[in-house]
């Protein structure tokens, strides 16, 4: 009796997601059932507007001193992206939400007159080998403030103040990117401020519908005019600006070339 009981409730089940596919979402995250609901609550369909990122930096120029090419990072564009937008800012105060490794941070710290970065505490990971990695190329940077704690849950008004540019690199998952969006723009930012957000987009091109909505919904929508996918990155922006969008009808056909210089440089053993 408990087994046809069980079978009854699997198949209820399965009948209720072909009637109403969105309830995948319950059991999956799936990019196109988020990004119908996307275009059915806000009328968006392919993702943001893309800003070619030599419109931001005419005559773009960068060099990014720490990448570890380790699986979980940003791209040396991505870097780039958060360095070039730091230093329009004169004195640039800095906050991160997702510190990882703290590459990111240590690739700006020098351009900003103050970095606070946030994470959860180490012994909180699942991993614990990856918590154990956590501000790894940061912790000794004098002008960055380790701050520790869920990012959801965080006192940042108890900041008392303002950043010029604030990078979020949490969870990915929907109910964090919102949370951690909202929780931004209501305590962190000011006129002026610039917000970045990772791992938007699945690839240069086609954006994580998930993660989207998060920045949708976190966002004011008298905003969202001033949200842009950055070219070549998978990087999301909400900058206090209007720029010339970038056709993207053939966005897999290069525009441009970039020049990369690499050099190793080994770090002390610490086993």
């Amino acid at each position: 009796m408990k087994k046809e009981n069980k079978l009854k409730k699997t198949l209820k089940g399965l009948m209720a997601i072909v009637r109403n596919p969105w309830l995948l979402n319950h059991v999956l995250s799936d990019n196109s059932v988020w990004g119908r609901q996307i275009e059915k609550k806000y009328g968006i369909r392919g993702g943001l507007k893309t800003v070619d990122i030599t419109t931001l930096f005419p005559g773009f120029r960068e060099t990014i001193d720490t990448f570890a090419f380790l699986d979980g990072g940003s791209s040396p564009l991505d870097l780039s992206l958060i360095r070039g937008l730091c230093k329009t800012m004169p004195n640039c105060a800095y906050f991160e939400i997702g510190t990882c490794r703290g590459e990111s941070v240590a690739n700006v710290a020098d351009v900003c007159s103050k970095c606070y970065t946030l994470d959860l505490p180490p012994e909180l990971y699942t991993d614990k080998a990856e918590g154990s990695l956590v501000a790894y190329f940061s912790k000794n940077i004098k002008n960055v403030t380790q701050l520790w704690g869920d990012s959801t849950k965080f006192d940042y008004a108890g900041l008392g103040m303002k950043f010029d540019v604030i990078f979020i690199d949490g969870d990915h998952r929907y109910e964090f990117v919102q949370a951690d969006t909202a929780n931004v723009f209501k305590h962190l930012v000011h006129e002026n401020s610039i917000v970045i957000w990772h791992d938007y987009a699945t690839d240069v091109v086609y954006p994580r519908n998930e993660v989207f909505a998060g920045i949708l919904d976190g966002v004011p929508a008298s905003l969202h005019s001033n949200l842009y996918h950055v070219s070549n990155t998978i990087c999301a922006i909400y900058i206090n600006k209007q720029f010339p969008i970038l056709n993207t009808e053939n966005s897999r056909i290069p525009n441009k070339k970039f020049k990369l210089s690499l050099e190793s440089v080994s770090l002390p053993d610490t086993h």
